[in-house]
């Protein structure tokens, strides 16, 4: 069972500072409530209609990761009961897709873990021999992994692309001390998911990490190891020299290829099939990492 899709969080009482490609995030005071919302985006274009359930599934399987990996994050509660009575006057709209959270002020860099070599890692890898300048060895055919993770930043793009940049770059934009610590919480985190999801049948090639500080600490923020952040394959289906279908927007970037999109604004809607067919692959990836249903959630 669906609820119908929500495009955009329309809560009057409540104060919207800002939207991203997925979330809609509005200032309570002393904290913010991100409302994460079933719009979808594909070569960094968001799409004219959303998908069944996306914002649910991200929103639930973050707070499922917040609270298995045990660092430090920005999460208070996804139970609208539990939140303030101007959010709760909105409950039956945000029921599952929201969760309250303490004001961090966020890195201006994505901190990307990667274990195996897929995507623009093995693009740079076939031009330069080495990620993001880390030197890797030769002759590594495409979705290899890696002999161990590596830590690859980028810079954060409010719109468009986000760009790889060197660990030296992101040093000198947040400091050394910083940069090393924000790498060494992007690897653990990255191999503790791995280690998790193999368990469960999966593999988890990379995924995209956000960092803030909350009262001067060093906090997990935003999405974590969910599907639009991260690149899940099963184990059944990899293989090296290819790219492994992935628990994520494949079935819509194959389609916006196949129409020979151009991936510009504004995004075209999507076919029912290729909405049916994402959205019950997201609903797979939440039920294959938490054991649970969403609906039973």
């Amino acid at each position: 069972m669906t609820d119908p899709v929500l495009l955009k969080a329309e809560l009057p009482g409540l104060a919207h500072v800002s939207s991203g490609k997925v979330r809609d995030i509005f200032d309570l005071g002393d904290t913010l409530l991100i409302v994460t919302t079933d719009r979808v985006s594909a070569f960094d274009v968001v799409m004219a209609n959303g998908i069944p359930d996306k914002g649910k599934v991200l929103n639930r399987l973050s707070e499922f990761w917040f609270g298995f990996l045990g660092v430090p994050h920005h999460m208070i509660t996804c139970d609208v009961e539990r939140m303030p009575a101007a959010v709760q006057n909105h409950a039956d709209a945000l029921r599952d897709r929201a969760m309250l959270v303490r004001k961090a002020r966020p890195f201006t860099v994505e901190c990307v873990a990667r274990g195996y070599l897929i995507g623009s890692g093995w693009k740079d890898y076939q031009e330069t021999g080495a990620v993001c300048g880390i030197k890797l060895p030769p002759d590594l055919p495409q979705a290899a992994r890696l002999p161990e993770p590596i830590f690859t930043p980028a810079t954060k793009a409010v719109s468009g692309h986000d760009e790889n940049i060197s660990f030296d770059e992101m040093a000198q934009t947040v400091g050394a001390e910083t940069a090393a610590r924000l790498r060494d919480l992007t690897l653990s985190i990255y191999g503790r998911g791995a280690e998790y999801a193999e368990g469960r049948g999966l593999i988890l090639a990379d995924t995209k990490l956000e960092f803030g500080l909350v009262d001067g600490a060093i906090t997990l923020i935003d999405e974590v190891l969910t599907p639009d952040a991260s690149r899940y394959w099963p184990k059944s289906q990899y293989a090296i020299g290819t790219s492994p279908p992935s628990f994520d927007k494949q079935f819509i970037r194959e389609y916006l290829e196949s129409i020979r999109f151009d991936k510009k604004p504004p995004g075209p809607a999507l076919p029912d099939d290729i909405v049916r067919r994402t959205s019950d692959k997201y609903r797979e990836a939440f039920r294959i990492l938490t054991g649970r249903d969403l609906d039973t959630v």
